[in-house]
């Protein structure tokens, strides 16, 4: 009879306290700083889950990288299926009672957290919180501008038009609303993060509720979706669809209105892209057909924003109007008769 010795026993690692879900394409150039700000959370007991989702340049690479040194860090590779389906895919694979969620080039406060895990702690029925989002440059720098926050309780309503959210990478939630509502729909590409809040409101079991502090960091970009006003305003209308499934009555009482503060988004975005100016002129047009009340509603954005997006479309009117124009000369026949 051998004597083997006795049984060692390795003590399994405790579960994360978060799990952070990072969809990733063709983001190699803000991935080592992004999930740096994860590295360097206060609250440690998290895992990050990174989701390639068919990159073509180097990001699984740095991912792979950073995951051998670190091991809270876990690489998941996907086809190409937009970002819908690479979060899904990361909740699909998460360990803990917290789910937050982290575009691949945003970034977060050292106390980003710990403080929403408290938030979470002390209060059983909050589904979603999210904290004021201070906004980056292209390159990275802080521009010192924080995103407007709400103030009062969050409505079904607030979640139509405008997402108060700001971002999703704000978003710290309780995993069970996955379970029990469902992830993102797969075949939005852009709206699909209000789409999801609003399907959260309209349930009514969970609040979805602010920290008053700026603990995310979101670089804004002249490219991409964010560029694309036409695919953002198809978006939207793809929303509405499928809140007309679960909350029929809520489209048909408030889905002009919505409409129209939709519109008036896109015109202003419009402006900082400094596009076709006919284009920011349609959106504002058609969203005073939409709803003209937005004028006595909100009548300081809604006037600022119809003046400046006409005037830039009067501007290049007249621009045309005052080239000068160019004489062509005259053929040999004309000269001769």
């Amino acid at each position: 009879m051998t004597f083997a010795g006795p049984l060692i026993v390795t003590p399994r690692p405790p579960l994360p306290r978060v799990s952070v879900v990072v969809p990733i394409y063709n983001a190699a150039d803000h991935l080592a700083a992004t999930i740096g700000s994860v590295q360097r959370q206060s609250l440690s007991h998290w895992e990050l889950i990174a989701i390639d989702d068919g990159s073509t340049d180097d990001s699984a690479t740095i991912v792979a990288a950073i995951a051998r040194a670190d091991p809270r860090v876990r690489l998941l590779r996907q086809p190409n299926g937009g970002v819908s389906k690479a979060r899904n895919h990361g909740v699909a694979h998460s360990l803990a009672p917290l789910i937050a969620f982290l575009d691949a080039d945003d970034q977060w406060h050292p106390d980003k957290l710990r403080l929403h895990v408290e938030r979470h702690q002390s209060e059983s029925d909050l589904g979603v919180s999210f904290a004021r989002v201070e906004f980056l440059t292209p390159e990275g720098m802080p521009t010192g501008q924080v995103a407007s926050h709400p103030r009062n309780r969050l409505r079904p309503v607030d979640f139509l038009s405008e997402n108060p959210t700001t971002t999703t990478s704000n978003w710290v939630l309780r995993r069970e609303l996955f379970a029990v509502l469902g992830g993102f729909v797969e075949t939005m590409s852009y709206s699909e993060d209000l789409e999801w809040l609003l399907r959260v409101a309209c349930d009514g079991r969970w609040r979805i509720a602010p920290l008053d502090q700026v603990l995310t960091f979101y670089r804004t970009s002249t490219g991409g979706l964010s560029s694309s006003l036409q695919r953002m305003e198809q978006g939207w209308l793809r929303l509405i669809e499928e809140a007309g499934c679960y909350a029929p009555q809520l489209v048909a009482q408030y889905g002009a209105a919505a409409r129209a503060v939709q519109l008036r988004y896109l015109a202003r975005r419009s402006l900082r892209l400094r596009g076709d100016p006919g284009i920011g002129a349609d959106f504002m047009w058609r969203a005073l057909r939409s709803d003209w009340r937005l004028l006595i509603r909100e009548p300081r954005r809604t006037g600022l924003t119809a003046l400046a997006v006409f005037a830039r479309c009067l501007a290049k009117a007249c621009r045309r109007c005052l080239k000068p124009v160019t004489k062509q000369p005259q053929s040999t026949q004309d000269q001769q008769t």
